[in-house]
């Protein structure tokens, strides 16, 4: 399920797109909640912030598509068989790179 979920939700990563639609919601919804602070309805307040979510979310997947989100494909993390594979030649190579120097010092003795 969470692989069908990110399938269509692309990341939009650090970008420009990310940053505006991220700077502008803690605006819209800090307005919202000061407009109910101040005595305002709390439905009303509610709807503008929605309305106004909705309305950046929009101008946040234009800008994407106009190259200010992520250029490249996520990066996908190694699953952990590939991970445990990884480590383990890492520590074999480690290891006889270690047993190499080993002899060449002994013989320098």
């Amino acid at each position: 399920m969470a692989d069908a979920h990110h399938e269509e939700h692309e990341d939009h990563g650090n970008t420009v797109a990310a940053w505006f639609l991220t700077i502008s919601w803690i605006v819209a919804w800090s307005v919202a909640a000061v407009g109910i602070m101040i005595g305002g309805d709390m439905v009303t307040w509610t709807g503008i912030a929605l309305g106004a979510s909705v309305v950046l979310a929009v101008i946040a997947g234009v800008m994407k598509k106009a190259g200010l989100g992520r250029k490249e494909p996520r990066p996908v993390p190694p699953t952990r068989e590939e991970w445990e594979a990884a480590r383990a030649s890492s520590a074999k190579a480690a290891e006889a790179e270690s047993d190499a120097g080993e002899p060449a010092a002994a013989g320098a003795k």
